[in-house]
């Protein structure tokens, strides 16, 4: 295929995540893909493989973030390699709490299919916002005493 008929099936791929075609992503797809979201601390980072993979990726996503794109993505292309920039923001559902993420994808199209997609994102920016508020609560802080004479703030 040509770079610029990789980069339409790229394009594709992007406008199906936009209007959550699942069918269609599943369609542009490899049996075999790959999407590597690196990172720790938030539960879309990892290896996924397969339709399956996809499939729980996607469902994850929607469960997890509520995302945005306030502008359309840029798209480069060499051979079966299509780069993607973008910008996104949102809300973390389970948290409410809100992120800025500019982020590039690496994806190989195989064949008329992306075959592996490579995530480089702000993976700090998602990961804060994932976190749960652990601060302890005023009545647990305990004052700067030496331990025979410590007291909570309740004491």
């Amino acid at each position: 295929m040509s770079t610029q008929e990789n980069v339409q099936i790229v394009k594709d791929f992007f406008g199906a995540m936009g209007r959550g075609d699942t069918q269609a992503l599943l369609a542009l797809s490899a049996e075999d893909i790959e999407w590597i979201i690196p990172g720790e601390g938030w539960p879309l980072a990892g290896t996924h493989r397969g339709h399956a993979g996809l499939a729980d990726l996607l469902q994850k996503a929607s469960e997890t973030l509520d995302t945005s794109y306030p502008k359309p993505p840029e798209f480069a292309a060499q051979g079966d390699r299509v780069f993607v920039v973008g910008f996104a923001s949102g809300e973390i559902i389970s948290t409410k709490r809100t992120f800025e993420d500019h982020w590039v994808f690496a994806i190989t199209v195989r064949n008329g299919k992306l075959r592996n997609i490579r995530e480089y994102i702000d993976t700090q920016a998602l990961a804060r916002a994932s976190e749960m508020n652990a601060s302890p609560t005023p009545s647990s802080i305990e004052t700067d005493t030496p331990d025979s004479n410590r007291r909570t703030k309740d004491s």
